[in-house]
């Protein structure tokens, strides 16, 4: 429940501007996730959100960019652990797919990486398309996944 409330967070505060935590909470309930002031509060501890400013004295949540460079390894590996179900490749593309309504989480998770190798993603409900440099490092990437899903239990297709 934890880590699907946070993917929704960070799903939420990619695609708008989100300025308080009542915001916040109204947002998670409309998508379904009843929570408390307080468990919206932990959440953004947990997940190193800041308010940064977008002009005419408005401020919106964010992942720190100094923290998510710190810990960006270990929300990736949350995030993916509790909810990729598979992943696959061809050629420079690869498709992860995720628990119905997590695809955002994920895929913001792998923008605020700033991976040199991923060109970009595109997310739906319950699908991410990576598109990578080229094929090797897809193929890499997907290896690279498909282990942390191993030893987490996950199911990894590769074709």
């Amino acid at each position: 429940m934890k880590n699907e409330r946070q993917g929704k967070i960070l799903s939420i505060i990619a695609r708008e501007d989100i300025d308080t935590q009542e915001l916040l909470m109204e947002r998670l309930q409309r998508e379904g996730i009843s929570c408390t002031q307080a468990t919206i509060s932990r959440d953004i501890k947990q997940l190193h959100l800041i308010k940064e400013p977008v002009g005419r004295g408005r401020y919106r949540y964010a992942v720190s960019v100094r923290q998510s460079g710190l810990n960006v390894a270990d929300k990736l590996r949350t995030i993916f652990r509790e909810s990729v179900l598979s992943i696959d490749c061809a050629q420079n593309i690869v498709v992860v797919k995720t628990l119905l309504g997590l695809a955002n989480g994920a895929a913001a998770a792998l923008d605020s990486m700033e991976l040199p190798y991923l060109v970009g993603t595109l997310a739906g409900e319950d699908t991410v398309l990576l598109v990578m440099r080229d094929s090797r490092s897809a193929d890499g990437f997907c290896a690279e996944i498909g282990e942390m899903l191993l030893l987490s239990g996950g199911d990894q297709k590769k074709e």
